[in-house]
């Protein structure tokens, strides 16, 4: 057998030996969701070790195969990589945690090498699947647990030995296996899942067209499309790049095709599929960690969310409609009937409105996800044009297991960063370093935050950013008077901003390549379009934009500022509303727009009615153009 037929035939079996095991990773993953046999320190090492073997089994040391010798020593290191984790983890998991002498003794030797090789090869899977920054971060935090003894008193940490770094990140849940890994394992691999088995089953595509059907005969039609579409699916999808590119595909080369320019169409569907990871009814992964930091059941979380969201949405499609209006853009002179298209897929609106509702009566979110699981397999078997065979069915159990790779292996690496924080205090230190920096303003204090999450977000997932910047900056806003829980959702909505804003961002960079447009310049066009990640945090801190019981009153009028907000901001950038708007008209509307900042009822009434008086007499002149138009076609 020749080195060439050789690493074919290692390649071709180490990638069935990985389509078994993540098969076989979804299905144990939906066996403990129901059954709940085994315990946090048992379970969690599973799932992580599972995870790891996983990532290097398809994700290979030497990914080229140009020189065959070179590729199969990569894989044997891949396998002796396989080979310790398994025994690291094994050694873990039948740690004795009820003999407590460790605590005073130390570990042992053997107890030390395991802790350590899953450390080491965490690292090394997240530098393979999310990159090097986030592993650059956590060896930082890191370092600063073992040498901040040296450091500068006003920063100094005690200055902790490798053995209490083990013991504190591996034979704990605090380090690796907390909170973070224990969402990733739990309930966001089951909505992956669920995720997995929608595009599958080709509910993925209804949305789409029913997309299509509700918004593409309208000005701009393909884009605003896209826009409903990624808020359909993108709460889903775990990832607003998998978003990007699952709706990017077909959205794209319509708006080409309709008038948009490549870069924008490009940034049109990174706003709107980075949107989706804060559309409920799940919104991403982010929103459970948020459910397990504050201890806010999710349910509560869920319906605070439903109108941000919305008006993210609605700002995003604003832009998009002025775009149009400035292109001179229609709509699609053929789209299919809405009813066309409900009486094809309506089955594949059961399981959505299952999960809402149980989520919404506070089920056990991993049993809702199994629940939603088993409902989008059995609405699709349901009809003969939607049945599934048994091979798409373990497509999707594959499928599942491999999208959720990288969640797990960063939320276990940003398990690190937190549990570095907690074993160093540095928490405190950050806020009081961020509350000095800042002078004590809340303005000053999100701007910072707003800074950090974009520079977090240039090498972390979305999840991973929230994280690390929720147990970082959190306190310094609920220190400001901001509620914990529209403390966490400012923090959530600007660690998604890192998606869509230069440089490094990563949904508009992949709607380039489908768009064969600049980055960069698709970049740009995302930042404008997902304004709404700026505006909307802004008015959870300075309004009651997050309802709370009792505050319905605050609640609208926030609603109504927002509103007025997005207007203002949107004619400012874009020039336009009905028509095009004058330089003093933009002036008088950015000048209002402030207005909705201001702590004073007053202030913002008057900017409301100024926003409202602008938009109207601007409507008034596109309606004289337009019979100026029609008199002279005439």
């Amino acid at each position: 057998m020749s080195k060439s037929t050789t690493s074919k035939w290692v390649s071709d079996k180490m990638v069935l030996v990985a389509a078994l095991a993540a098969i076989s990773l979804s299905i144990f993953q939906i066996w403990q969701g129901i059954t709940a046999d085994l315990s946090a320190p048992v379970f969690r090492p599973i799932h992580l070790s599972w995870a790891l073997i996983l990532v290097f089994f398809t994700i290979p040391l030497i990914k080229s195969q140009q020189s065959n010798l070179v590729y199969l020593l990569g894989r044997v290191v891949d396998i002796v990589f396989i080979a310790a984790i398994a025994w690291a983890s094994y050694h873990i998991i039948s740690f004795d945690y009820d003999d407590i002498s460790f605590l005073m003794d130390g570990l042992t030797s053997l107890d030390q090498l395991s802790g350590l090789i899953i450390l080491v090869l965490l690292l090394e899977a997240t530098r393979r699947t999310v990159g090097t920054v986030m592993v650059l971060i956590a060896a930082l935090f890191l370092a600063y647990a073992i040498f901040g003894n040296y450091l500068p008193s006003a920063v100094a940490s005690k200055g902790f030995s490798i053995e209490e770094i083990v013991r504190f990140h591996i034979y704990s849940t605090n380090g690796v296996y907390g909170a973070p890994l224990a969402i990733a394992a739990g309930v966001v691999f089951i909505f992956v899942l669920f995720g997995a088995f929608l595009q599958v089953t080709g509910a993925g595509k209804f949305f789409i067209d029913a997309s299509f059907s509700i918004a593409g005969k309208y000005r701009g039609g393909p884009a605003k499309a896209s826009v409903l579409a990624s808020a359909a699916l993108g709460s889903i999808s775990g990832s607003a790049i998998a978003n990007t590119v699952t709706t990017g595909a077909l959205t794209i080369p319509m708006m080409k095709k309709l008038g948009y320019k490549p870069e924008q169409a490009a940034g049109i569907e990174a706003a709107a599929s980075t949107g989706g990871q804060i559309m409920p009814p799940v919104m991403g992964a982010g929103a459970f960690v948020m459910a397990q930091f504050t201890g806010i059941p999710y349910s509560e979380i869920l319906l605070v969310s439903i109108a941000p969201a919305i008006l993210y949405f609605a700002c995003t499609l604003l832009y998009v409609h002025l775009m149009a209006c400035k292109l001179g853009l229609q709509g699609m002179e053929v789209t299919e009937k809405i009813s066309a298209v409900l009486k094809n897929g309506w089955h594949f609106l059961v399981p959505l409105i299952l999960i809402t509702s149980l989520l919404l009566m506070s089920y056990s979110p991993i049993l809702v996800g199994i629940a939603g699981c088993v409902a989008i397999l059995v609405a699709a078997m349901c009809r003969k044009h939607s049945r599934i065979t048994i091979s798409v069915f373990f497509e999707g159990l594959k499928e599942g297991a491999l999208l959720a790779l990288p969640i797990s292996v960063a939320c276990g690496t940003a398990g690190i960063v937190v549990g570095v924080v907690g074993q160093t205090g540095i928490g405190l230190q950050f806020t009081q370093f961020l509350m000095a920096l800042s002078g004590g303003y809340l303005w000053s204090v999100l701007g910072l935050i707003a800074i950090a999450a974009v520079i977090l977000g240039m090498g972390l997932p979305v999840t991973a950013a929230y994280i690390v910047l929720s147990i970082m900056a959190v306190p310094s806003l609920t220190e400001l008077g901001v509620g914990l829980l529209a403390a966490h959702m400012i923090v959530f909505w600007l660690s998604q901003t890192s998606n869509v804003t230069p440089p490094i961002a990563l949904a508009a960079f992949a709607a380039a390549g489908i768009a064969n447009t600049s980055p960069m310049k698709s970049a740009i066009q995302a930042f404008k379009l997902a304004q709404g990640f700026f505006i909307i945090p802004i008015m959870m801190a300075f309004s009651g934009l997050i309802w709370m019981e009792g505050q319905n009153i605050d609640f609208v009028i926030a609603i109504i500022l927002t509103i007025g907000l997005i207007i203002a901001f949107a004619g400012t950038i874009e020039g336009r509303l009905a028509t095009k708007l004058s330089i003093p008209a933009r002036a008088l509307l950015l000048v209002s727009g402030f207005a909705m900042l201001v702590p004073y009822l007053y202030i913002n009434i008057t900017g409301v009615a100024v926003i409202v008086v602008t938009t109207l007499i601007n409507y008034r002149l596109s309606q004289n153009e337009l019979k100026q138009q029609t008199a002279v076609n005439v």
